[in-house]
């Protein structure tokens, strides 16, 4: 008699594993989609009403998933989303892939996990394999969501399996995206990552197992805290070239050109997205639980989280230049989607920039070709169209995301004053603007 391993590893070779999918956003949607083109039913599950419906209709919330990918995928009968937990019952892997936020004392708030969690333990049977993708602190997985799921008697390794695989999307980008994203698995047990890593590989071209859920937990900690730190590194550089009257862009270009021992980061107006400026937090909270400060992570979430003040100053000192006040003046951000072509405001810098801006007394509106509208506090703001109009109307353009899709030609061309956080405006042809850069210096080389 085959063993309940054997038979999870026989309905995934053979597709006739259901999978669920906890969590319909950035991460799970393009999951869901992969699963189905590589030939499963998929169950996907989620809180919100709305989005059930939009999918259940044919479109999608989701930038990097088309809506024809949804629509083809529902018309198949391979995909259907629900907010009926008693559909997990007929899922034999799910894979979870619900928000991690922070608290207000940036400490990990778990709710959303616990609640997956707890839906899944109620609907669980042997043989299901639950891996978890959000991103959250070493020792989650076995110390919150194995417990939970060996609650009804069933054991981890032998009746169900359990993992974690931390999530690697990168919105917007147009090389790598979800299938050819190598996929990390960290087991409870030798079993589990061998039926996880059987899952992911029928739809990821390449899976990298790991020995242990909490080694695939600060595989993604350490990737996002990595950049944290070498994008604090560079902001602060940004701020000493200013204050020596150097090119901070033409600096890095020229380091850049060392073909070893060197990786190029870009300083701007701060960091945003749910991964950069919040994951290494979850491994600075683990450590304060084990007397442990984490002092780079600290030294780097505080230089970025003072960019937009940097950035918001640069304005004041420009229009002081102009003889002008911020109170009272009227200010275009063009961008606030978090980085450049995409529609994601989360964590945006720019939403700090125009409440900085606002607490000054400027009037402040903001034009993105992604984003025609967000909330933010329980209120709805909408941008305005880039015209001449516009730009002529407004005392300062501040850049802050730097939308390929922009003429900053044209803007350079009709705006009084650009603050540039992204140098966008190297290159261009002088314009009737004012520019300002990040950090200022010359741009030209002395001759030798």
């Amino acid at each position: 008699m085959s063993t309940v391993k054997e038979q999870s590893l026989a309905r995934i070779a053979d597709r006739s594993s259901v999978i669920g999918v906890v969590g319909l956003g950035y991460v799970g949607l393009p999951l869901a989609m992969e699963f189905v083109e590589a030939g499963f039913h998929v169950i996907g599950y989620d809180v919100s009403t709305r989005v059930v419906d939009l999918l259940m209709a044919g479109q999608s919330h989701i930038q990097d998933v088309s809506a024809d990918a949804v629509r083809a995928a529902v018309t198949s009968g391979k995909f259907v989303a629900t907010t009926v937990e008693d559909r997990l019952r007929d899922c034999d892997a799910i894979s979870i892939a619900v928000p991690t936020p922070l608290s207000k004392t940036r400490d990990p708030d778990m709710a959303f996990v616990l609640s997956a969690a707890d839906a899944i333990a109620r609907q669980s049977h042997p043989g299901l394999c639950v891996v978890l993708e959000s991103t959250t602190y070493p020792g989650t997985t076995r110390e919150l969501l194995q417990p939970r799921l060996e609650a009804k008697g069933l054991t981890v390794g032998t009746d169900i399996f359990v993992a974690f695989s931390p999530e690697r999307v990168d919105p917007g980008n147009p090389t790598y995206h979800t299938r050819n994203t190598p996929k990390v698995v960290g087991g409870i047990t030798p079993a589990c990552v061998e039926v996880a890593t059987a899952l992911y590989q029928s739809c990821i071209d390449t899976v990298v197992p790991v020995s242990s859920p909490e080694a695939a937990e600060l595989v993604k900690l350490l990737e996002n805290t990595f950049r944290a730190v070498n994008i604090g590194l560079v902001n602060e550089i940004a701020i000493v070239c200013d204050k020596l009257g150097v090119n901070v862009w033409e600096v890095i270009d020229a380091a850049a050109t060392k073909p070893f021992g060197f990786m190029k980061f870009t300083p701007g107006p701060g960091i945003g997205g749910h991964c950069i400026p919040l994951d290494p937090h979850y491994l600075a909270w683990k450590m304060r639980t084990l007397n442990y400060k984490t002092r780079f992570i600290d030294l780097a979430s505080e230089i970025n989280s003072h960019m937009p003040e940097w950035v918001v100053q640069k304005v004041a000192d420009a229009l002081n230049d102009m003889r002008k006040a911020v109170r009272g003046s009227r200010l275009l951000v063009l961008g606030v989607a978090y980085k450049r072509d995409i529609d994601d405001v989360r964590e945006s810098p720019a939403l700090d920039v125009i409440r900085l801006l606002e607490e000054r007394g400027a009037h402040v509106e903001f034009h993105d070709p992604f984003v025609t509208e967000f909330r933010e506090e329980g209120h709805s703001r909408k941008g305005v169209e880039l015209s001449d109009e516009m730009l002529r109307w407004a005392d300062a353009v501040v850049v802050v995301t730097d939308h390929k899709v922009v003429d900053y030609q044209r803007v350079v061309d009709h705006a009084t004053l650009v603050v540039d956080t992204r140098n966008v405006t190297a290159g261009l042809t002088a314009g009737r603007a004012r520019i300002v850069p990040l950090a200022s210096g010359a741009t030209v080389v002395s001759g030798v």
